[in-house]
C-alpha cells in the first residue's frame, strides 16, 4: 500500500473559502478529495494512486465539512489521532474561519442558501455550523480567518505555504497596525508599542512613517526602546522553533501603536530584519501605513 507523504484536512465555515483552497492545492499538484465520508478514509488511503501521478508520495488534501456524510467532529479527531499514532502519518488540519457578518454578506451576494439554514435566515445556519465545528477549530493546527481576504489573496497564501507539496515550515508573517483602526484578525502574538514616545506629536515628524530615518531615530531615542525591543526579539527566537516543532504552519506576529504609522512600523521592520539575519524568512506588511495622520485617533500627547 502506498500512503501519501502528507495529508491535509481542510475544513471550516461554509463560505469561508474551502473550494478556493482545494482548487489551489490541486493546481500545486496535490491529490484533492472533497466531502469524503469518514468511513471511506481507509479505503482511499489503501487505493493505488491514479495513473500519471507525479510521485508515489503525492500529498493528499481532503475537504470535510458539515455537509459531509456521517460528519462527526469527535470521531474525526479520534480517527486522525489513530492515523498519527498507529501509522505514523503526517496529518495536518487547516480550519477556515470568517466572521458571521461577512458570511451573511457573501451568501446574500451570491444568492445561495446556507447548507444548514434550510428555510431559516442564513445567520441561523452560520451559528449552528459554528457550534458544530467548534471541536475541529480547537484541534486544528492551522487557522486562516478569511474575513478580510479576497479569493485571490487566500490562494496566494496557500501557494506560499504549500508550493513545495509538503506541510512544510511555518509561514512567518510580521505585521504592523494601529489599535485605533482595530486589531488584526490572524495575529498569534500581539505586541503593544504605545509605551514608546509618539512621533505623531512632533510637527516635523508627523507626515513621515516608521520607515523614515528621522522618525526611527526619534523612536530609538526613547529610554525604554532598546531593552524592550531586544527582549521581544529574544522571546521570538525562543518561541518560533517551538511553534515549528508543534507543527504550527502559520505564525503571525503583530506590532501595534495608536495610528499604525510610526512606532509599530519601525519596530516591525527592525524585528523582521533581525529574524532574517537569524535564518527565518518572514514576510512583512504594514496595514495602516497609508492612512492619513489624525489627531483624534492619537489621543493626547504624553510628556515623558
Amino acid at each position: 500500500m502506498t500512503r501519501p507523504k502528507d495529508i491535509l484536512l481542510v475544513t471550516g465555515m461554509s463560505g469561508a473559502g474551502k473550494s478556493t483552497v482545494l482548487k489551489t492545492l490541486e493546481d500545486l499538484g496535490w491529490e484533492v478529495v472533497d466531502n469524503l465520508p469518514l468511513l471511506l478514509l481507509d479505503r482511499l488511503l489503501a487505493a493505488p494512486l491514479p495513473e500519471g501521478s507525479p510521485n508515489e508520495s503525492q500529498p493528499l488534501a481532503i475537504g470535510i465539512g458539515a455537509r459531509t456524510r456521517d460528519f462527526d467532529p469527535e470521531r474525526i479527531v479520534s480517527r486522525i489521532r489513530d492515523l498519527r499514532d498507529r501509522h505514523g502519518l503526517e496529518i495536518g488540519m487547516l480550519f477556515l474561519d470568517c466572521s458571521g457578518a461577512e458570511l451573511e454578506r457573501r451568501y446574500s451576494e451570491t444568492r445561495r442558501r446556507h447548507p444548514l439554514a434550510l428555510d431559516r435566515p442564513a445567520n441561523d445556519g452560520i451559528g449552528r455550523e459554528r457550534e458544530l465545528l467548534a471541536p475541529l477549530r480547537d484541534w486544528a493546527n492551522r487557522l486562516i480567518d478569511t474575513t478580510d481576504m479576497a479569493a485571490n489573496e487566500l490562494a496566494q497564501q496557500i501557494r506560499a505555504s504549500f508550493a513545495g507539496g509538503e506541510l512544510g515550515e511555518p509561514t512567518l508573517s510580521i505585521r504592523s497596525f494601529g489599535f485605533a483602526r482595530g486589531l488584526p484578525r490572524n495575529a498569534d502574538l500581539v505586541f503593544d508599542m504605545r509605551f514608546l514616545r509618539n512621533p505623531h506629536w512632533d510637527h516635523d515628524l508627523r507626515p513621515g512613517t516608521g520607515l523614515d530615518a528621522d522618525v526611527s531615530a526619534y523612536i530609538m531615542d526613547d529610554p525604554a526602546y532598546e531593552a524592550a525591543v531586544s527582549r521581544i526579539e529574544e522571546l521570538l527566537m525562543l518561541l518560533l522553533p517551538r511553534y515549528r516543532a508543534e507543527g504550527k504552519s502559520y505564525v503571525t506576529v503583530a506590532f501595534g501603536c495608536t495610528g499604525g504609522r510610526h512606532r509599530s512600523v519601525h519596530v516591525a521592520d527592525r524585528v523582521a530584519r533581525r529574524l532574517r539575519d537569524a535564518g527565518f524568512s518572514p514576510s512583512i506588511a504594514h496595514r495602516d501605513l497609508g492612512a492619513a495622520p489624525q489627531d483624534a485617533l492619537e489621543g493626547s500627547p504624553v510628556v515623558l
